[in-house]
C-alpha cells in the first residue's frame, strides 16, 4: 500500500457559463490560438518549477459519467483538470497553484486542493 502523507490533490474547476469563459469565447480564434500558446507556455513553466513536487502529472479531464442507483447517466461538472503533488502542508500544496496559468491565463476559475487520506483501516 502506497504513503499517501503530505500527497494531496489539486483539481482544476471552471464553468463554461462564467464570465471569464464567455470573455474567452469572445475573443477571435486568432487571439484564442495565441493566448493559449502563451497559457500552455506557463503551464510548462509551472510544472518545470514544481517538477520534484508532482507526483503524478494527471492531466485534462473529458465527458463525466455518473453512476449511482438509478444507473448511467451523463452529466457535466466544472471539473477540467487534475494533478497530484507533495508538499509539506497543506498550506504549503495551496501555495503552489498561486497564479495558476489555469485562471491567470486560461478561462479557468480555481484549484481547489484537498490531502489525500489514509484508506481507513488500511
Amino acid at each position: 500500500m502506497s504513503d499517501n502523507s503530505n500527497t494531496y490533490l489539486a483539481v482544476f474547476l471552471g464553468s463554461r457559463t462564467s464570465s471569464a469563459w464567455k470573455a474567452w469565447e469572445a475573443m477571435s480564434e486568432d487571439e484564442r490560438n495565441t493566448k493559449g500558446q502563451q497559457g500552455m507556455a506557463a503551464w510548462h513553466a509551472w510544472v518545470e518549477k514544481h517538477k520534484d513536487a508532482i507526483v503524478a502529472m494527471g492531466g485534462p479531464l473529458g465527458k463525466t459519467k455518473r453512476v449511482d442507483k438509478g444507473g448511467v447517466n451523463d452529466i457535466t461538472n466544472e471539473m477540467g483538470a487534475f494533478t497530484v503533488v507533495r508538499a509539506a502542508s497543506h498550506e504549503d500544496a495551496a501555495r503552489m497553484f498561486e497564479n495558476h496559468p489555469h485562471f491567470s491565463i486560461f478561462p479557468g476559475e480555481r484549484v481547489e486542493i484537498m490531502p489525500v487520506l489514509p484508506i481507513p483501516g488500511g
